[in-house]
């Protein structure tokens, strides 16, 4: 059996990633640091990153972006599970609001 190489998909991904979180921080930084789940920090090295540093990080095997949440069941909310799909997503915005990226 073959295994595949997702080495292209991910620096696309991770790249999609990066130029986006630097649009999302440009746009309106605290709401793009909630949405991303980074601190200030962080957010100063993206927003710093040129195009080659952008690409070069890009290129890394590692997968950049990642579940923010290792909660099931804010997972289901998120995706629409319960009683009510748009109260549920509601709800789950509301708690992963409250929740720290790096708990």
């Amino acid at each position: 059996m073959k295994r595949r190489d997702f080495q292209q998909e991910i620096k696309e991904l991770n790249l999609a990633f990066l130029m986006l979180a630097q649009q999302m921080l440009n746009d309106d930084r605290e709401s793009a640091m909630l949405r991303l789940g980074i601190n200030d920090e962080v957010a100063d090295l993206v927003e710093s990153l040129s195009g080659p540093r952008l690409v070069r990080m890009a290129s890394n095997q590692m997968l950049l972006p990642s579940f923010r949440f290792d909660d099931a069941n804010l997972l289901g909310l998120m995706a629409g599970e319960g009683r009510d799909p748009v109260s549920a997503t509601l709800h789950a915005a509301i708690l992963a609001a409250g929740k720290s990226s790096k708990e």
